[in-house]
């Protein structure tokens, strides 16, 4: 009796002890997450050379948080994995997979995001061609619709999903429904394509080469409503039609004006002002979005009271632009220009004091 007392004392401890070293290993688990990012960063800094250990430091180490939790995940995936093959673990490894996927994916699209803001326009810049901020739109959408479709390949190949068996059986039935309601579909298409590409929104003012002009009211699945001016009418116009023609967006144009100034330490004469004026266009006539014939610097003479009188130039370039990302990328662009303006002008020995930062102003354009 007294044996069986013991030993049934004993097992509240040992229940506790498990549970005590169960809390231990998931502390130091988490400790060791939390360093591990670190330990591997600085180990990777150590080794490379250091144009790409400054490049390393400064892509990744802004997303220490997200890369801790990518190893969390594929650390409890790794466990699921070796745990076996019973069915909880199967269907939990399969949506820690999922996690582990769709975090991976977001944290290769912002390092690519940081290296394409931080080097990437830099490096188009410096290239000593004309810059197309467009192509860089396009390549900077189309990386990261690459990092997708691949996140997806990887998940499909390493879960036995046949991807291309589903995509093929899906169209061989939808196949019947593309034949019965051709028209509608292409409409229903025509949709999809104007709110991908976003040609126009709501309220903006376009014009067709049929001679259709006015503002668009609403854009349904089928078809979008347009207020004619003048008239005042509604044309309804289906969307597969506009996905054909040219449109002429009056009010998706968007023109910013930039201002930037110099204030120069002394009186510029006119010579050197002409020189400063040619080394200003040259510097920004290459960049793709900025109306070269709409920049224009002018010089004025600044009395200060008493001391003496300074030169200040005031330069003013029109950004033409389609979207908020366009206009960002090229007032990244703009911003790299005035820093060659500046060098530029101190190898010819000027000496001047640039505002900070530039100012802009909207322009809309005149419909």
């Amino acid at each position: 009796m007294e044996n069986t007392a013991s030993d049934l004392a004993t097992v509240p401890i040992q229940w506790w002890g498990i549970v005590l070293v169960g809390l231990a290993m998931i502390a130091s688990i988490i400790l060791g997450l939390r360093a591990l990012p670190g330990i591997i960063l600085r180990a990777l800094l150590s080794v490379l050379p250091s144009q790409a250990a400054t490049i390393l430091e400064k892509t990744v180490s802004p997303f220490k948080g997200l890369i801790r939790i990518v190893f969390l995940f594929a650390l409890v995936d790794l466990i699921l994995i070796l745990w076996g093959p019973d069915f909880l673990s199967s269907w939990g490894e399969r949506l820690v997979s999922l996690n582990l996927t769709v975090a991976t994916s977001v944290l290769a699209s912002r390092i690519f995001q940081q290296f394409f803001d931080v080097y990437l326009i830099d490096a188009a810049f410096q290239s000593g061609r004309k810059v197309n901020s467009e192509l860089l739109i396009v390549s900077k959408w189309a990386v990261n619709a690459a990092i997708i479709i691949l996140a997806i390949l990887i998940f499909a190949q390493t879960h036995q999903v046949n991807v291309i068996g589903l995509l093929a059986s899906l169209g061989v039935g939808g196949l019947a429904i593309a034949f019965a309601a051709q028209n509608t579909l292409s409409q229903f298409l025509g949709g999809i394509v104007l709110y991908i590409d976003r040609p126009f929104v709501v309220d903006d003012y376009i014009g067709l080469p049929d001679g259709t002009f006015g503002r668009v009211e609403s854009i349904g699945l089928r078809s979008t409503k347009i207020r004619t001016s003048g008239k005042g009418t509604l044309m309804i116009v289906p969307n597969n039609s506009l996905t054909q023609v040219n449109i002429e967006n009056f009010t998706g144009a968007k023109k910013v004006m930039s201002l930037l100034y110099l204030t120069f330490y002394q009186l510029i004469e006119e010579q050197e002002q002409a020189l400063i004026r040619e080394v200003i266009l040259a510097s920004t006539q290459d960049i793709f979005g900025i109306n070269p014939r709409s920049t224009n610097v002018t010089f004025r003479t600044l009395n200060t009271g008493g001391s003496e009188a300074k030169t200040q130039a005031q330069i003013t370039l029109f950004i033409l632009g389609s979207g908020k990302a366009s206009m960002d990328i090229r007032r990244q662009m703009l911003d790299r220009a005035r820093q060659n303006i500046t060098v530029k002008l101190k190898e010819y020995g000027v000496q001047f004091d640039i505002e900070e930062p530039n100012i802009y102003v909207d322009s809309p354009i005149t419909i």
